[in-house]
């Protein structure tokens, strides 16, 4: 795809970010399984929900923009993706690998933070009022998500794996 505008720019990043939620869909069911507290699955388990939520917000915007997801593969995604299960398949305890899974996780938060940032200022820029509003939802959701992690992390997980 060229990459002329900033018109441009957003499809190719809404498709990224389709690409992104698409892949962290297939991750987060193996994630909740590897985890072992079970506060920490059922974030896993909530997020999942959140995310199929996401997914079908970046397929409204796309079907309001006439587009589809098309082919694109979100590589930054893939390569987080790919940690997690590093994380998942390390022999070692079971408080360490649930630390393990929070910080993969994390790095998926912030990453899906960044980009939907960006997002939310270039459907600003474009003028596209109805897309400002979906992207906020998902945006203000991710970062809860982020807060819930840190939070489950500072208060039971990282004390349990320090044991």
């Amino acid at each position: 795809m060229n990459i002329n505008t900033l018109a441009d720019l957003y499809l190719e990043q809404i498709r990224d970010m389709h690409s992104c939620e698409r892949q962290i869909i297939k991750a987060l069911p193996k994630m909740a399984k590897a985890a072992s507290h079970p506060k920490l699955k059922k974030a896993f388990e909530g997020h999942l929900d959140q995310t199929k939520v996401h997914l079908e917000r970046l397929e409204q915007i796309l079907g309001d923009l006439g587009k589809t997801s098309g082919r694109q593969v979100c590589a930054a995604a893939a390569g987080l993706i790919e940690e997690a299960d590093e994380v998942i398949g390390n022999d070692g305890t079971e408080e360490a690998r649930d630390a393990g899974l929070i910080c993969a996780a994390q790095k998926c938060e912030h990453y899906e933070i960044a980009s939907y940032g960006c997002l939310r200022t270039y459907a600003s820029s474009l003028d596209r009022g109805n897309d400002v509003k979906l992207i906020e939802k998902t945006l203000e959701e991710e970062k809860k998500s982020d807060v819930t992690l840190t939070k489950l992390a500072m208060s039971v997980i990282n004390d349990a794996a320090m044991a």
